[in-house]
C-alpha cells in the first residue's frame, strides 16, 4: 500500500559524487532536502579508481572547494599519497592528484551527509517519477513510499539501466556488484526525456601480497603536499608509495589473439565508450606500433591489500585477464580479487539541458554527473554543486546562477555540454579552456570564493580569511614593484648560478621575477624587508608578474566574451522569424536555446555572420 513518506523542497536521486555535492549545496542553502541511494554503505564509492584530481580534474576540485563544496576536504582527510602533476610545465597545467583511502572517503562523505542540517539520507530505489497536478514532483520508491518535492536532481551515475560485461557474460548490474536502477529509466522515458547509451569500464583489482614490488618502479608522493581545500591548514603526509610497470609484446599478443572474445569488438556492447580513457584492448588496437603501455599500481586503502591496476580497463573474459596480466613485470604470480568489467548505462543528451543544468522542457528537473553525459568523479561533483545551487535558488524564488567559461573550468565543462553536446563520455582537459592561463588551480579561491560567499555556501569566517589573503596579494604586488635589489656580488653570483645575466645597477624585484630562470625563493634572502606572508601569497604575485603580458591579453579576450554574454536572448524568441539567419543556425539555435549571444556564438553550425544577424535583431527589439 502506498503512503506519503515525506515532503521536501529538493530531492536528489543518487549519492555518488554529483548527488553528494547537490544535496549538501541545497541543504546548506536552507532547503529541506532528501537524497536517495541504493545502498548507504556505498555512498561516494570510487568504483573506477581510488584517486581524486588529476590533469584539469584537480582544477575542478579546487573550484568546488572555493565555492563551498566538500570534495576537496574529503580528499585531504582521506589522503594516502599526493602528487602535483605537470610540475615541470607552466602553472596553467599544474594539477593535484591524490590517492585516497576509498572506504574512508566513503565513510567521510556518508557522515557529512548524516550531520548536515536540513538533509535527510534515505536508502531506497526510486522506481517512478512523475509530475503532480499542482506541478510538483512525486517520487515512488520500490517499497511504495511516496515523496513529494518541488525540484528533483537526477544523479544516477552508471546505475541507470546498468549492464555489466565480462567477456561473453553480461547481466544487469551497477558498479562493484550493486544492482541497477532499471524502473527509473522507464519512468524517464515516459516523460519523453531523450536518453542514450554510454559505456565505461574498470581494470582488475589484485592482491598486493601477490605482487613482486622489487621488480617495479617506485612512484613516491611529493615532499611538500599542497592540499585540495583552501581551508586545510594542517600539514598532510604521504602514507604509501605507488608503483609503475609496463605491458609488453606478450601482453599485446594475448589481447590481440582474444579480441573476438571481447564484447567491445563482438558488437555486444552498444554504448559509446570514453575516448580519452580507453580499455587496454582498445589501446592495443589503436596504437599498434606502441611497444608498451604504462600501468600504475595504486593501493585502494590502508586497511586492505587490494591494489588497482590503473590503465588496464578491460571487458575481456576473466581467463584472458589472468593470462595478459601475468605477462607483466612484477605481476607474474598476481591474484585477481575483482576482475575488470565494462558497464553500459543510460544518460541524457546534454543539449536538452540549460546552463543551470535544468532540463529544457521539464521545469524543476535537473541533471548532474554521468547522467549528463560526462565521465569522472570531479566532473560529476562540479555539476552536482551547480545543480544543487540552482535547484535551491529556484525553489526559493531567487535568480539562478550560470557559471561562465571565462571564470572557471566548471563553467567550461557545463558550457561545453549544453552548447556543443558530446558523442562520447565527456572528460575535462586543460586544453578545453581558452583561458587556462587565468583559470589556474592555484587561484581558484581568488576567482570563485566571492561568488560562493554571495550564494551562501562560504562562511563569514572563511570569507574574512579570503579577503585578508587577497589584500596581502595586492599589497605584495605593489611592494615588489618598488623594492630595488642592489647589484651586489652575492646577488650576481646567484643569478649566474641560475643561468641568467648579472645586473649592473639596482633592479626592481618585480623585473627580476619576470626572468623565467628566477623564482621568489631564489631572491628572498636578498629581500630584507619581506613581509611574513604565507608562501601562497608570494606564489600568486610571482605568477602574476611572470605572465603579466599573457594574462592581460587573455583578460582582454574575456572582456569581449563578457560583452557578448551580457546580451541576453529572450526565452520565447522565434529564430525562424529572424530574416538572414541560415537554416542550420535556425535549427541549432531553436534546439539548444542559448541564454545569451556569447553561448550562441559557441554553437557548432552557428557562424559569425549568423551572430551579426542575431545582434542586429536583438538591438531592434531593444533587448
Amino acid at each position: 500500500m502506498k503512503f506519503l513518506a515525506g515532503d521536501y523542497q529538493v530531492a536528489v536521486i543518487g549519492a555518488g559524487h554529483a548527488g553528494i555535492e547537490a544535496a549538501l549545496a541545497s541543504a546548506r542553502l536552507g532547503c529541506r532536502t532528501v537524497v536517495f541511494t541504493l545502498n548507504l554503505d556505498w555512498i561516494a564509492n570510487v568504483a573506477c579508481n581510488p584517486s581524486i584530481g588529476g590533469t584539469s580534474k584537480g582544477h575542478l576540485v579546487r573550484e568546488i572547494d572555493a565555492l563551498g563544496g566538500e570534495m576537496g576536504k574529503a580528499a585531504d582527510s582521506t589522503l594516502i599519497q599526493s602528487r602535483m602533476l605537470n610540475s615541470g610545465k607552466g602553472p596553467a597545467v599544474h594539477s593535484l592528484r591524490a590517492q585516497i583511502d576509498r572506504r574512508k572517503y566513503s565513510e567521510y562523505m556518508k557522515h557529512t551527509l548524516e550531520k548536515c542540517k536540513n538533509l535527510d539520507l534515505k536508502q531506497a530505489e526510486i522506481v517512478d517519477l512523475k509530475r503532480t497536478k499542482d506541478g510538483r514532483w512525486e517520487l515512488t520508491t520500490h517499497l511504495d513510499a511516496i515523496y513529494l518535492a518541488d525540484a528533483v536532481i537526477i544523479s544516477t551515475g552508471t546505475f541507470l539501466n546498468g549492464k555489466i560485461f565480462v567477456g561473453d557474460k553480461s547481466f544487469s548490474g551497477g558498479p562493484d556488484g550493486m544492482f541497477p536502477a532499471v524502473r527509473l529509466g522507464e519512468a524517464l522515458k515516459k516523460l519523453n526525456i531523450p536518453l542514450r547509451r554510454f559505456k565505461t569500464g574498470t581494470p582488475p583489482r589484485v592482491n598486493a601480497l601477490s605482487i613482486d614490488y622489487s621488480r617495479l618502479e617506485a612512484q613516491p608522493g611529493d615532499e611538500k603536499i599542497v592540499p585540495f581545500s583552501f581551508e586545510t591548514r594542517r600539514q598532510l603526509k604521504n602514507k604509501v608509495v605507488c608503483y609503475i610497470t609496463y605491458t609488453n609484446e606478450k601482453t599485446k599478443q594475448i589481447i590481440l589473439d582474444n579480441l573476438h572474445r571481447s564484447p567491445l569488438y563482438s558488437g555486444e556492447i552498444e554504448g559509446v565508450g570514453p575516448r580519452y580513457c580507453p580499455s587496454i584492448e582498445d589501446k592495443i588496437v589503436r596504437f599498434k606500433d606502441k611497444e608498451r603501455h604504462q600501468i600504475f599500481l595504486e593501493p585502494c586503502g590502508l586497511n586492505t591489500e587490494e591494489v588497482y591496476l590503473q590503465g588496464m580497463s578491460s571487458s575481456l573474459p576473466e581467463d584472458v585477464q589472468y593470462a595478459f596480466v601475468r605477462t607483466i613485470k612484477g605481476l607474474e604470480n598476481v591474484k585477481i580479487m575483482r576482475p575488470a568489467y565494462a558497464i553500459e548505462y543510460d544518460c541524457v543528451d546534454p543539449l536538452y539541458l540549460k546552463p543551470t543544468l535544468e532540463l529544457m522542457y521539464e521545469p524543476m528537473l535537473y541533471g548532474a554527473g554521468q547522467f549528463n553525459g560526462s565521465s569522472g568523479y570531479e566532473e560529476a561533483a562540479a555539476q552536482g554543486i551547480v545543480a544543487g545551487i540552482n535547484a535551491a535558488r529556484k525553489v526559493q524564488g531567487k535568480s539562478e546562477i550560470i557559471f561562465s567559461r571565462t571564470e572557471s573550468y566548471i563553467g567550461t565543462l557545463i558550457d561545453d555540454l549544453v552548447t556543443k553536446g558530446c558523442q562520447d563520455p565527456y572528460r575535462m582537459m586543460t586544453s578545453r579552456s581558452e583561458y587556462r592561463l587565468v583559470l589556474r588551480q592555484d587561484n581558484a579561491d581568488l576567482r570563485l570564493t566571492q561568488k560562493g560567499y554571495e550564494i551562501g555556501l562560504i562562511s563569514e569566517k572563511r570569507y574574512k580569511a579570503f579577503l585578508k589573503k587577497k589584500a596581502a596579494i595586492e599589497d605584495e604586488y605593489k611592494r615588489m614593484s618598488k623594492v630595488i635589489i642592489p647589484p651586489i656580488k652575492e646577488v650576481n653570483d646567484k643569478l649566474q648560478e641560475l643561468g641568467t645575466a648579472p645586473i649592473e645597477t639596482g633592479v626592481k624585484l618585480s623585473e627580476l621575477l619576470k626572468r623565467p630562470q628566477v623564482t621568489y625563493s631564489d631572491i628572498k634572502p636578498f629581500d630584507k624587508d619581506a613581509p611574513d606572508y604565507d608562501d601562497e601569497v608570494f606564489q600568486q604575485v610571482e605568477i602574476m608578474l611572470k605572465y603579466e603580458g599573457y594574462i592581460k591579453r587573455q583578460n582582454a579576450q574575456i572582456q569581449e566574451i563578457h560583452r557578448l554574454e551580457s546580451k541576453l536572448i529572450p526565452e520565447d524568441i522565434d529564430y525562424s522569424q529572424i530574416i538572414g539567419l541560415r537554416k542550420e543556425a535556425i535549427e541549432k539555435l531553436s534546439k539548444i536555446r542559448p541564454v545569451n549571444v556569447g553561448q550562441a556564438s559557441r554553437i557548432s553550425g552557428v557562424s559569425p555572420a549568423d551572430i551579426s544577424v542575431l545582434l542586429i535583431y536583438l538591438s531592434r527589439l531593444g533587448k
